[in-house]
């Protein structure tokens, strides 16, 4: 009986020493992915901030009308066309592949 019950401590005792082996691990893997989160969260919010400054109309608008006050137009992304040249043979193609749907 002693030994069954000396050999039941030691499988707890074992068990125990697994499960807080492995718990560990997880635990190292956890805190790395935090961190690694973290990082991530924090270069969001400065690309966010920058892309929410950059982009907002009044932003644009008086980037426009301090530094391209005469140079910006608008223009039809449709009408823009791309030019390359192979074998001294100059093709003209559209900037924005049309779709199949129009």
């Amino acid at each position: 009986m002693k030994k069954v019950a000396l050999l039941i401590i030691f499988v707890l005792i074992l068990a125990t020493s697994l499960v807080k082996n492995s718990t560990k691990k997880i635990e190292d893997k956890i805190f790395i992915l935090n961190q690694s989160i973290r990082s991530l969260k924090a270069k969001l919010g400065d690309v966010m901030l920058e892309y929410n400054f950059l982009s907002s109309p009044e932003t644009l608008i008086q980037f426009q009308s301090e530094y391209f006050e005469k140079e910006l137009i608008k223009i039809d992304i449709m009408k823009i066309r791309e030019i390359s040249e192979k074998n001294n043979i100059i093709k003209l193609t559209d900037f924005v592949k049309k779709s199949n749907d129009e």
